[in-house]
């Protein structure tokens, strides 16, 4: 029986979800409560369009000589892919039968790394993980859950030296205090995993989907940091892991 994923939407030329050119497939269904989501149409885990793993790779190689000539590849994101594990294993063990870069769009929250997992893992060539925050109060009134299962996932990438790069939402009021960040630094700062960390500015642009959904956008009114905010954050977590920080 084919197997088949539920998919959110596709973008065909990404450039900031993993390096170069990347064929990204966005996935539905995600257990986290972000107030800032910007995909706040992708949390409903029955929606979206049944697609097979071979439509995807005969529409996904179309792009190859693109992804190829950029050093880019394919990225499964979401909503959040590891609610799909099926599919995202075999989806990019297709795409390593097919020499293609793979990557990881993930918010960590792995409830229980079993054998799946460490197959998805094994054709998995980069992660991008976002830590959304390190105190787990904060991060129950930002996403609804508890950072648990993200950080031990985080460990467990590290642990078995899984490339990784590290996703941060600097968000004005929520996370971006120095004390936040240091929290974050320390917890990074012994793993030599970690190839890069992009540090992303809060913005609105996802808030018109909530407002088409009936529902009221929880930070209406807050701005996007400040550069000099960004570069104090940036500065602190340089002391602990001095990596590309862009």
């Amino acid at each position: 029986m084919p197997v088949t994923g539920r998919v959110h939407s596709i973008e065909t030329c990404g450039t900031v979800d993993g390096p170069g050119i990347r064929f990204i497939i966005f996935l539905q269904g995600c257990l986290m409560r972000c107030q800032y989501c910007h995909n706040r149409d992708t949390w409903d885990t029955e929606g979206g369009k049944e697609m097979t793993v071979d439509e995807l790779m005969k529409e996904l190689l179309q792009y190859r000589h693109f992804m190829n000539a950029s050093g880019g590849g394919i990225t499964i994101s979401g909503g959040e892919a590891m609610l799909q594990p099926e599919f995202v294993q075999a989806m990019f063990e297709a795409c390593r039968l097919e020499g293609i870069h793979t990557c990881l769009d993930t918010n960590g929250f792995v409830r229980k790394i079993d054998d799946r997992t460490k197959k998805i893992l094994d054709s998995t060539d980069l992660v991008l993980l976002d830590i959304k925050q390190m105190d787990n109060k904060k991060h129950i009134d930002l996403t609804h859950v508890s950072n648990k299962y993200t950080l031990e996932f985080a460990e467990y990438l590290a642990d078995h030296d899984q490339a990784v790069y590290l996703r941060y939402v600097v968000v004005p009021g929520i996370t971006d205090s120095l004390e936040d960040a240091h929290a974050l630094g320390k917890f990074i700062q012994p793993m030599k995993n970690i190839e890069k960390i992009e540090m992303l500015p809060y913005h609105e642009l996802g808030r018109h989907k909530w407002i088409e959904m009936g529902e009221i956008y929880p930070l209406e009114g807050v701005q996007p940091p400040t550069k000099e905010v960004m570069t104090a954050v940036q500065q602190v977590l340089l002391e602990y892991h001095p990596s590309v920080i862009f």
